[in-house]
This record gives C-alpha cells, sequence and structure tokens, in this order.
C-alpha cells in the first residue's frame, strides 16, 4: 500500500521523536542511577570515616581482643545502616558484623577485592556487586586507616545494600517513563497536527494539478503560505495562467484559421462559379452569337481580374504576417507622401466628380518609416473612400501634430455612405465587409484594410476609424516621428493574425 505524503512526514516525524525520547530516556535513567550513586558514595564515605574514629581507640591497641573488635563493628553497623568490616594490611578480616563471630577467622582474604586494594594503594575504593557472604547485592566502599604514632596499617570498609537505592532509583524512572510517555503522546498529536498543515497545501496542489491535467485551466490552489510551498502553488498558478491565456490564443487563432480558410473559399468560389457558369454557356451555344460571346467573356475576364487581385492580396498578407516584408525607416515628409499618392487617385476622383481638399502642416516632422508602403496605405484608404463616396462627394486629406511630439497624424476622411457603429471595430479584419455584395460590385477583395492595419502596426503606429461629420467616414493614422539619433534602419514586422 502506498502511503500518503501526510503519513510518510508523520511517521518520520514519530520515528524521530521516539529516537529522541528513547535516546534522552536511556541517557535520563544512566544520570538518575550515576546521581544516586554518587550521593550514596557522599553518605557512605562520611559515614565510614566516623566508624574509623570510632575504631581508632580499639586499633591503635595491639593486644585488643577480636571478640572486643567484632562487637564494637556490630555496635556500628546498626549506627550506620551498613554493613562494617575491618581488614588488616595483609587482607585478612579481623571483624565483620554480618558474620558470626566464630566464623570472622574463617572469611577468605580480602586483600584482592577491588575496593580493598583502591584503597591499599590509593587510600579510597569502591565497588559494586554481589556479595556470597550476604546474598545481596551490595555498594563497597573501603579506606585505608593509619593513626599518628602508628605504623599499623587497616582498612575500614563499609556495605550498603542497593535495595532501597535501587527502590529509589525504579520510582524515578518510573516517573520519568510516565513523563515520557506523556510527551510521546503529545508528540504524536502534535506531529500529526504540523504533518496535516504541512501536507495540506501540497495535497491542495496535487488536486489542482490533476484538474488541470484533465482540462480544468479554471481551477486555481488558494493559499496564503509564503514558504516554498507558497511558491511552488504560485508558480502553479502561473503556469495554470499562462496555459490557460495560451490555449486561449490557440482556441482565437484556430478560430481565425477556419473562418480565414471560410472566407477565402468563398472568396475564391464567387468569381470561379461566375467564370465556369459563362463558360458553360458559351459551349452551350452563346460562343454562336458574337453579342453574347463578347459580354460574356468580357465577364469571365473582370472575374480573372478579380481572382488575380484576391491571389495577388493573399499573398501580400501572408509575407507582411509572416515577418518576410522588411519595412525601411528612413525620413518620410506626410506632404511628399500626400503628392506621390495623388496621381494614382485623382483620375478615379475625377470621373465621379469628386472634390479634394489636402490640409497638411508645412512644420511637420517627417516620420520614420517604408515611403513605398506608406503610397500604399494612403492609396488604399484614398481607393476606399472614393468607391463608397457618391459623385459630386468631398475627399479631405490632413496632417497634423498629436498631443503626442514622438507621432503624428494622418488622416483621410469622405463625405460617402459611413459605416455604422458597431462595425467599426472590425473593418480591419480580413474579408470583413459591412455591405458584402456592394463592395464586391465594386471589386473590393475585403483584404486592403487588413493589409493597411498591418503595415501601420509595423511600424509602430496606430489605426482606426471613426464617424465623419456630417456624413461619411474618418481613417485616421498614428505614425512615430524620425528621432534626432535615429538613422536609416530596417525593420521586419512581426505581428499575430
Amino acid at each position: 500500500m502506498t502511503l500518503s505524503i501526510r503519513w510518510k512526514v508523520a511517521l518520520g516525524t514519530l520515528l524521530a521523536i521516539t529516537l529522541g525520547l528513547a535516546a534522552a530516556g536511556w541517557l535520563a535513567f544512566r544520570s538518575i542511577e550515576k546521581l544516586e550513586l554518587a550521593h550514596a558514595e557522599e553518605k557512605l564515605a562520611a559515614r565510614t570515616g566516623l566508624t574509623a574514629l570510632t575504631l581508632q581507640p580499639l586499633l591503635t591497641r595491639p593486644d585488643t581482643p577480636p571478640i572486643r573488635l567484632q562487637a564494637m563493628a556490630h555496635e556500628l553497623s546498626r549506627h550506620a545502616s551498613a554493613r562494617v568490616t575491618v581488614i588488616d594490611q595483609q587482607g585478612r578480616v579481623l571483624a565483620d558484623s554480618d558474620v558470626p563471630d566464630d566464623a570472622v577467622s574463617k572469611i577468605e582474604n580480602h586483600v584482592s577485592r577491588p575496593e580493598v586494594a583502591g584503597a591499599l594503594s590509593t587510600g579510597h575504593g569502591t565497588d559494586l556487586r554481589w556479595s556470597e557472604t550476604t546474598g545481596q547485592r551490595l555498594f563497597y566502599l573501603a579506606q585505608r586507616v593509619t593513626f599518628p604514632g602508628s605504623r599499623t596499617v587497616h582498612v575500614v570498609r563499609l556495605a550498603m545494600p542497593l535495595t532501597t537505592l535501587e527502590t529509589r532509583i525504579r520510582e524515578f524512572q518510573r516517573a520519568l517513563a510516565i513523563a515520557f510517555g506523556v510527551a510521546f503522546l503529545v508528540s504524536v498529536t502534535l506531529s500529526l497536527l504540523i504533518a496535516r498543515g504541512l501536507t495540506r497545501p501540497l495535497s491542495d496542489i496535487a488536486t489542482v494539478a490533476r484538474q488541470l491535467a484533465g482540462g480544468a485551466l479554471r481551477q486555481r490552489i488558494q493559499t496564503r503560505s509564503k514558504d516554498e510551498v507558497g511558491v511552488l502553488a504560485a508558480t502553479l498558478n502561473q503556469m495554470a495562467d499562462q496555459m490557460d491565456r495560451d490555449i486561449t490564443a490557440l482556441r482565437r487563432l484556430e478560430q481565425v484559421r477556419k473562418d480565414f480558410v471560410a472566407n477565402v473559399s468563398h472568396e475564391l468560389r464567387t468569381p470561379l462559379t461566375s467564370i465556369k457558369g459563362y463558360v458553360e454557356a458559351l459551349l452551350d451555344g452563346a460562343k454562336d452569337n458574337p453579342e453574347e460571346a463578347t459580354r460574356f467573356l468580357q465577364i469571365i475576364l473582370n472575374q480573372s481580374d478579380r481572382l488575380n487581385l484576391i491571389l495577388e492580396d493573399l499573398l501580400q498578407l501572408s509575407q507582411i504576417e509572416s515577418g518576410l516584408v522588411r519595412f525601411k525607416r528612413d525620413p518620410v515628409s506626410l506632404s511628399a507622401l500626400v503628392e506621390r499618392t495623388l496621381p494614382f487617385i485623382k483620375p478615379l476622383m475625377d470621373k465621379k466628380r469628386q472634390s479634394l481638399t489636402v490640409m497638411v502642416s508645412p512644420d511637420l516632422p517627417p516620420v520614420s518609416g517604408d515611403e513605398d508602403r506608406l503610397v500604399q496605405v494612403l492609396t488604399n484608404l484614398l481607393d476606399n473612400a472614393v468607391k463608397y463616396t457618391p459623385e459630386g462627394g468631398t475627399i479631405h486629406i490632413a496632417g497634423q501634430p498629436t498631443n503626442d511630439p514622438a507621432q503624428v497624424e494622418l488622416s483621410v476622411a469622405d463625405t460617402g455612405i459611413g459605416i455604422p457603429e458597431a462595425d467599426r471595430p472590425r473593418v480591419f479584419e480580413r474579408f470583413y465587409r459591412v455591405d458584402k455584395a456592394r463592395s464586391r460590385e465594386m471589386g473590393g477583395t475585403g483584404l486592403g484594410l487588413s493589409i493597411v492595419r498591418h503595415i501601420v502596426e509595423g511600424h509602430t503606429g496606430k489605426i482606426w476609424v471613426e464617424g465623419n461629420q456630417p456624413s461619411g467616414s474618418r481613417f485616421v493614422i498614428h505614425l512615430p516621428v524620425v528621432s534626432e539619433a535615429a538613422g536609416p534602419t530596417q525593420t521586419s514586422l512581426d505581428i499575430p493574425a
């Protein structure tokens, strides 16, 4: 079974706490035992010193009878609450309070006992062992005794049963075990709470990640944490936002592509259908009628020209959008731009008896751009103005400064049929027409304004359309002026479709 990260954190924390408590408990138990033994040694050393002083009169007299020394050992044992043993320099036991009087002489030599050997060599010795004589576990402390004016060396040893000491140690250990048990239970509770607090954001992150993987891109992680988990959650949210924007953009581009394919198919189908129909009519007999044949062939020629215009505009738009068209950054005078463009448009205006006014401020700074492409922009706008302005109408070209000294304004206004306000934001879309039937009749491809927008934006400019008073439309372009430090350069257009 796979454990969740919450249980892994909780169990890991508990394991660390358990090992820590076990180590602390073992050290505490050992410390308590050492402290109790040290305390017992201090008390036993004091009692041993008092016992040696009491025995001094008997030990300094060589004629002290053994029975008298044995009786004193029993008496001192009762007062000291310890076993009293007197040993000479050779290790022979002279008296022992826990041994019958007639058995003292039969006790084995004690010179090899650790506490006795320590006392004889250093003056002080201790040991903790099981006593074969008394059948108890005893704590021994021996002191070497020498008295002024005497060369005799004796060892006075006191031994205290560890029963009481061990009972106290067990009581301390029991209390310590209870304290550690309570600490362990508290640690279990805290570790579970801590693990829950630490892993809940991770669980939320995992849940949201699964939802994102399933396509629910609107899901987000709710967290206020500022630590690494919070950073991870914020990063995942940022990635989700980016994915949502990217997918939205892809869907939009996919829709644009579908619309583009549909529009291209529709735009190409109309002239092709017309050409096919008139060719079939010619094959069915119209070719035998010179007048009908001539009219049909003229229609076929017009539709062929329209197909050619559509294909040329599509190719040009594709090149601009793909960045293959490189735009110059040369100084271009707006007045010179207008003068270069008018010869292409003036004959069309004269044919419809339209009037033209031009008002370009003479002190306008030159714009930074590609003159050929800007001529294309102005030509397209003027061509549309001529087409959609009735005979006798007026077209006005203006160039003037803007509130931003780094830009100038170029506008083309007409008194034509105008563009409804609801359609104005979309007129720069490919194949978008306000009046589709009338636009085709006038020979429009539906791509001209889209090309214009891309060229203007390729010059880091802006273009929009607004209503003209009292009627018609007004196309406005803002273009950057030439900076003093700038020289002739070229840039490629990189604008999303």
